[in-house]
């Protein structure tokens, strides 16, 4: 067995497969270094609830494989968000009520990684149900200080801290794109409606989606193509062109810390100097409304999703449910049905207007990762997850500054594999060394 340089922990999901198929790694190697890793800084990061006693177990199974029967994601160790079901670990959703719970089956996006070789490897922690109530235990691993964002916290920071190459997240209003801005790491929300969210803990079913997180656009890719989402929406531009490219603060500028601010400023002066065609773009009219529908949307859902919880449990289900459960803030069914009529002509009117850009490059979170561990605000991700549109975070670094910062690329809804590819041509450009003032 070849030593491989950097350390094993510290690969991309796409490097750990070539080497197992070049017979210089083994997935039981790979295990025993995440489980090192995990073991040398869990107790500070917390991003594990549990962790799997079969995964050892399972990949010898799979070293032992011949190659003609290996899957996609043969032998990676994966972390799963402890909102999808998983037949082997507990799901809990971070909550005393389900402490112990064993679910019978995997959930769908759980059971198409593993029948393609995954290791599910744990359970990563989470805000309550992926909602409101209890926040993650889990730090922010350049700053322990600090949130990692939520709900994904634990997956977010099992990725950026090198536990492992992928982990599973969920997006009902930022709960992907901000934590990948805090954590320093690749972010992904699919368009609405790609991935199954069969056996995913359900808040606000209009607007759940399922997300995944790595460090490289490569390893996005990776689970964009087991997920099956390879359709191409819009053609690529060739390869040599210029791209035209908007640059958005969105409606809520007034809410960006100077540190966002630079991030978008970086972006700008790093495509600008590579030649392409970037323009400074106000978002159609009517958008600053979105992000109260959004709210409407998810609490009228969320009262339909935690109502039995509320009924069974009483004052034992925290009060935050309880809230979206009596309709506290006295959101009536006229406002439903108008935040609903809003964002589907938003939808018609964001595809309208970004399909005159190659992309659109907006702020991924307010700001760096707050102190404490609450999961942040998600004014710059909910109205992207209502429009039902792709998001990538992109991780940069601002000259001076030890916190990661990101900067959400999208496009047009199910422009998925479009954007990826854009994302991959501009990474150098984007990523590269901070520019001074």
């Amino acid at each position: 067995m070849t030593i491989v340089s950097p350390p094993l922990h510290q690969l991309t999901a796409r490097e750990c497969l070539e080497l197992m198929a070049q017979d210089r790694l083994t997935a039981t190697a790979l295990v025993e270094a995440c489980l090192a890793r995990i073991r040398e800084r869990d107790a500070d990061v917390r991003a594990w609830l549990v962790l799997s006693d079969a995964a050892r177990a399972e990949a010898a199974r799979l070293d032992a494989l011949p190659k003609a029967a290996r899957g996609r994601l043969h032998g990676l160790p994966i972390g799963i968000k402890d909102v999808f079901d998983t037949r082997d670990l507990p799901t809990t959703y971070n909550s005393p009520l389900y402490a112990g719970f064993q679910p019978a089956a995997d959930a769908a996006a759980v059971d198409l990684l593993r029948a393609e070789g995954a290791i599910i490897i744990g359970k990563t922690d989470t805000t309550e149900f992926a909602a409101c109530g209890r926040d993650a235990a889990t730090a922010n691993p350049h700053d322990l200080s600090r949130t990692p964002g939520g709900s994904s916290a634990g997956s977010a920071a099992a990725v950026a801290d090198f536990h492992v190459p992928l982990a599973l997240a969920t997006q009902t209003g930022g709960s992907t794109i901000r934590p990948a801005s805090f954590c320093g790491i690749f972010g992904y929300k699919p368009s609405a409606g790609l991935v199954s969210r069969e056996g995913m803990k359900i808040y606000a079913i209009s607007l759940d989606t399922v997300g995944w997180y790595a460090r490289s656009i490569d390893d996005i890719r990776l689970l964009q193509e087991v997920f099956g989402i390879t359709e191409r929406f819009r053609e690529d531009p060739t390869p040599d062109a210029s791209l035209r490219i908007a640059v958005t603060e969105t409606p809520y500028h007034s809410r960006l810390a100077p540190e966002s601010l630079a991030a978008l400023e970086q972006a700008e002066r790093h495509l600008r100097i590579a030649g392409h065609h970037v323009e400074r773009v106000d978002l159609p009219d009517g958008f600053e409304h979105l992000d109260i529908g959004h709210r409407t949307i998810l609490h009228r859902e969320g009262a339909a999703a935690f109502r039995n919880l509320a009924r069974r449990h009483g004052k034992a289900l925290h009060d935050d449910f309880h809230h979206r459960v009596d309709n506290r803030d006295k959101r009536s069914l006229a406002d439903l049905k108008q935040a609903q009529d809003d964002a589907a002509q938003a939808r018609m009117a964001f595809d309208a207007f970004a399909s005159g850009f190659d992309l659109i490059i907006a702020p991924s979170a307010p700001g760096f990762a707050p102190v404490g561990r609450k999961p942040g605000d998600p004014v710059f991700n909910a109205f992207w997850t209502l429009l039902q549109v792709p998001c990538l975070n992109l991780p940069l670094r601002l000259a001076g500054e030890t916190l990661p910062i990101g900067i959400t690329l999208t496009a047009p809804r199910y422009d998925d594999v479009r954007l990826l590819a854009l994302a991959e041509r501009l990474s150098n450009t984007l990523t590269g060394a901070p520019l001074a003032g």
